[in-house]
């Protein structure tokens, strides 16, 4: 099959392993930067042009790993590739929906998925209430185009929560602003959704004196084995969301497993190296049973 990685950056370590994994398994892999995709929207013979002036011939299937900052003109690529028949890991509705943490919140509760307390208002004169709303100080504010920890702030008193809140509001920012779960004591859950099963999973806990687990914030990851209840509650989030291939985090709250984020392209650094797991394999797997779906179904459809 011929296989494109839709990012950024060739160099980060989960771009290369995707690479290396497709390569492995015999298929022409080819590293396609968003950036530098542009589009011939025309009925009939839809065309992605490459920086230079090449055409991208089609794609069997097509891997995107799309920043948050890139999700309009990202998934607009992506499309243009769906209208072209490449089979897509994930899809451009399901990542415009991960990428925006209120949706993701919203469609989580409407099929009673906890997450936790969660808050979202326009005005500054609704903070103080908006804070009660959500069990009052310490609080968890997050700006809704923030990614891998970046624009997460813990308020320790209602007086710090207004001033960060109203700071933000001030600058046009879209928030949101959650209850601060103490018991998960800064570690969190990170359960890796291929398909309709949790492949990988591994426990994140934070850096001394902070309350971030992530990874890229100096958090370390170990394997870790969940629960039933926990392995179902991520696949139930995947599917919410619609995404094929998703991290699911979650904390241990003392009412419960709570969702606190579905992300659309989680970084596989971490996951490999604390659960041993060819994860980059796995997904090209997953391609190769759902391209080999599809191909059927034509075959018998003609």
């Amino acid at each position: 099959m011929r296989i494109a990685v839709l990012a950024t950056d060739p160099d980060l370590y989960s771009n290369k392993r995707l690479m290396e994994a497709g390569e492995q398994r015999g298929h022409e892999m080819v590293f396609v930067s968003v950036r530098n995709c542009y589009m011939d929207i025309t009925a009939n013979k839809p065309e992605i042009h490459y920086r230079g002036g090449e055409v991208l011939k089609k794609f069997d299937a097509i891997i995107p790993r799309i920043r948050p900052s890139l999700t309009f003109y990202g998934t607009a690529v992506l499309r243009q590739f769906e209208m072209q028949g490449s089979y897509l890991l994930n899809g451009p509705i399901s990542i415009g929906r991960a990428q925006d943490k209120l949706r993701t919140m919203q469609l989580l509760c409407s099929k009673n998925i906890a997450i936790p307390r969660t808050g979202f208002a326009n005005s500054p004169l609704d903070t103080k209430d908006m804070i009660k709303t959500v069990g009052g100080a310490p609080i968890v504010i997050k700006l809704l185009e923030g990614t891998q920890g970046k624009g997460v702030v813990l308020a320790e008193t209602e007086k710090a929560a207004e001033s960060v809140i109203n700071a933000f509001k001030s600058l046009k920012a879209n928030i949101l602003v959650q209850e601060f779960v103490k018991e998960s004591k800064g570690v969190d859950l990170r359960c890796f959704v291929v398909g309709d099963k949790v492949v990988a999973s591994m426990e994140r806990r934070a850096a001394k004196g902070e309350f971030r687990a992530n990874i890229h914030l100096g958090g370390t990851g170990y394997k870790v084995k969940i629960t039933p209840q926990e392995r179902k509650i991520a696949v139930a989030a995947a599917k919410v969301v619609g995404l094929k291939v998703c991290g699911v985090d979650i904390i241990r709250s003392n009412h419960g497993p709570l969702v606190l984020e579905v992300n659309a392209s989680p970084g596989l650094e971490g996951v490999e190296n604390a659960t041993e797991k060819d994860i980059a394999g796995m997904m090209i797997e997953h391609i190769e049973a759902q391209v080999g779906k599809k191909k059927k179904s034509k075959k018998v459809d003609s």
